[in-house]
């Protein structure tokens, strides 16, 4: 969730006066890392996950599945448990690391050190999650269970779905009708996140998800569950006063967007060239990769009719007022503004050919006070308009004891900007004075249930990103067609339902796959002057000069005949090919892999993590959403009304717990003979 420092935050009214402080100083400090490093070469292409989780109380006395609040107590004893561990093990073990997340029962953890890309290493991902769990169990009660699960299925719902209970009508922050204050992480950043945010918009953060229309379901579907009488604060009128939609499930709060939990992959680039051109290479990929993972499909006890979080994380931190939403005309604001803050990606960054201007073409408002003094100190009009589009937001969260910075040594003020524009693909350069490199971060998966599929994802994205950078592959496409993927990714079984546009050859014209030395070793990158073709790593000649790229702006974008590059594909054919032109994703991989010296255990292994992508691609396993929407329809409790009650929240939370743990087999989700994860 960005920067967490301890001070006084300011509210909105107070943080306002300084937004264009922290923004001229953020384009300083971003001036001054770029000055730095912008030449830097050969950094390592070293990777991370970051993994959040759910502690569930499966509490079998009561019979119900709760959300335990004790992320305040738990992450100190992580804590000073990894510190022991660090001086009693080997310098060579890689001890994880936990972190805060929004949510009061969530956790986020990470590996304690960067894998390389080698073979030997993505083999151990696995066993380091499954670490991470143990550690986490070993601090909980015998009740609690660390669970990666991406939305808790009664969050907000009548009833008890907290460890403790807390009454919804005391919250005072979000001032939600369903989320108690309590699930909400005590530090006062968070506090300050939700208040700022809603205080920006001018109103409630409001989702309605369309419910899922069941044979009984009442129709139309008017939820009697919301408190429409309660009269504690002037928001609650919203809901009555025609908010709540119906036929919909109504959630009201930030809560219940960043209350899911995700999983996310960071890459590091040997230099910025090479991490732009990654960026530009996923970007049409992160649609796929949200389908492929959907593990959402209830909330506030309802079936809904979508299987992923994405719309509902978007709208619930969506800060925008009528202005910027286009709603009323431009008075207060300066910009309107298409999107959330969490929100798709609206341009691409690569000064690459093969980056033409028609794959640029949604509105991309930016601020053209800092796009000049971008361009005015030699950034790129690419870079500029990408940077200066981020900075049309206002900081969400100021510390009052850091307003003035040493724009020379500190990044925060950018930082508060970058981190708070929640995209599905986030370019990270360099913070003031690190030794980390530029970086790329995949932000659109799902959580999936065991460390096995999250290692399988991981592992699938991480060799993808290395047959993009050894191959130069090409996967552009309109980036209004990658939102139009994005909306259909959410769709409920929108993996042998829908239909993605693809790029048609993912090579160019002219040549055929010819694949460059790549080194599996943990400190190698791809040379940088290797001549690949279209590649990341092309001759001097393959890239726009900054006044070629500045041309592009006076480009027509008629008759461009990018139309004849792509076309719509089922996932199955993404993911394991159509015919001779186009091999699939995996299809890339696997002959990324043959470049590779692996020995044949090692490929074997690899390729079982491999097999679960491709049988989710072809429909032959369900994705985490199908199986959790068929498991509650088919529990005798159900009653065909698109109600998920505790009991049969306990049940599903149960039994998703006994197929983490490998003690119940699910054929239908999971490779047959899955056993569970164990740590090394």
């Amino acid at each position: 969730m960005g920067l967490l420092k301890n001070g006084e935050f300011l509210s909105w009214e107070e943080g306002r006066k300084y937004a264009d402080h922290v923004r001229d100083h953020g384009i300083t400090q971003f001036l001054n890392v770029w000055e730095r490093v912008k030449t830097r070469d050969g950094d390592s292409p070293t990777w991370g996950d970051e993994v959040e989780c759910m502690i569930i109380n499966i509490d079998d006395e009561e019979k119900n599945a709760k959300l335990s609040l004790i992320q305040d107590k738990l992450l100190p004893k992580l804590r000073a448990a990894t510190e022991d561990l660090k001086k009693n093990k080997s310098s060579a073990e890689n001890i994880p690391t936990f972190h805060p997340e929004y949510g009061q029962y969530m956790i986020e953890s990470t590996p304690g050190r960067p894998y390389s890309g080698s073979i030997s290493d993505l083999l151990t991902v696995e066993s380091n999650m499954a670490y991470r769990r143990e550690l986490m169990k070993a601090h909980l009660k015998d009740s609690e269970y660390p669970m990666t699960i991406t939305s808790f299925p009664r969050l907000g719902a009548p009833g008890v779905f907290s460890d403790p209970h807390h009454d919804p009508a005391k919250s005072v922050t979000s001032r939600s009708l369903f989320l108690p204050e309590e699930v909400i992480n005590n530090h006062c950043r968070f506090r300050a996140l939700t208040n700022n945010i809603q205080s920006r918009r001018g109103s409630k953060l409001t989702k309605n998800l369309p419910i899922f229309r069941d044979t009984q379901t009442p129709s139309p579907f008017i939820d009697p569950t919301i408190p429409l009488d309660r009269d504690t604060c002037p928001e609650d009128a919203e809901a009555r006063s025609g908010a709540a939609l119906p036929d919909h499930i109504y959630l009201d709060a930030l809560g219940f967007g960043v209350g899911c939990c995700c999983l996310q992959i960071t890459f590091q680039a040997g230099n910025v060239d090479e991490a732009r051109d990654l960026y530009d290479a996923l970007l049409p990929v992160t649609p796929i990769m949200l389908a492929l993972t959907a593990a959402s499909p209830v909330y506030r006890g309802y079936l809904s009719d979508v299987d992923c979080r994405w719309e509902l994380i978007s709208a619930s931190a969506d800060d925008r007022t009528e202005e910027e939403r286009g709603l009323k005309p431009l008075k207060e604001n300066k910009f309107v503004i298409p999107k959330s803050r969490y929100d798709s990606v609206s341009c691409y960054l690569s000064r690459s050919l093969n980056n033409k201007p028609e794959y640029n073409d949604v509105p991309l408002p930016f601020d053209h006070r800092y796009y000049d003094r971008l361009r005015a100190n030699g950034v790129d009009d690419v870079m500029a308009k990408h940077i200066a589009h981020l900075f049309i937001r206002d900081p969400l969260v100021i510390l009052s004891d850091a307003i003035d910075q040493d724009d020379q040594t500190s990044s925060d003020h950018f930082e508060n900007l970058q981190s708070t524009n929640w995209q599905t693909l986030r370019f990270k350069p360099p913070t003031a004075n690190s030794s980390i490199g530029w970086r790329v971060e995949f932000r659109s998966m799902e959580v999936q249930i065991t460390d096995f599929e999250n290692t399988a994802f991981a592992i699938f994205i991480v060799l993808l990103s290395r047959a993009i950078l050894t191959f130069g592959l090409n996967f552009y496409i309109p980036i209004s067609k990658v939102d139009e993927n994005m909306y259909r990714a959410e769709r409920r079984g929108a993996v042998t339902e829908q239909k993605f546009w693809f790029r048609k050859r993912p090579y160019g014209k002219d040549i055929s796959l010819r694949p460059a030395s790549f080194s599996s070793s943990p400190n190698s990158a791809v040379p940088p002057n290797e001549l690949l073709p279209n590649g990341v790593h092309g001759s001097s000649n393959s890239r726009r000069s900054n006044s070629e790229t500045n041309s592009l702006n006076h480009l027509s974008l008629n008759g461009s005949g990018v139309d004849e590059e792509y076309e719509e594909m089922t996932m199955n054919e993404v993911m394991n090919g159509k015919g001779a032109e186009f091999p699939g994703l995996l299809g890339l991989i696997n002959t990324y892999l043959d470049t590779l010296e692996i020995q044949s255990d090692q490929r074997q292994k690899i390729q079982r993590y491999l097999d679960l992508i491709r049988k989710r691609a072809e429909g032959s396993l369900k994705t985490t959403a199908t199986w959790i929407r068929d498991y509650i329809r088919a529990h005798p409790s159900y009653k065909f009304n698109s109600v998920v009650s505790e009991e049969i929240n306990y049940d599903l939370i149960k039994a998703l717990h006994e197929i983490a743990g490998g003690a119940r087999q699910a054929n239908d989700l999971l490779p047959e003979g899955y056993s569970g994860s164990r740590p090394l």
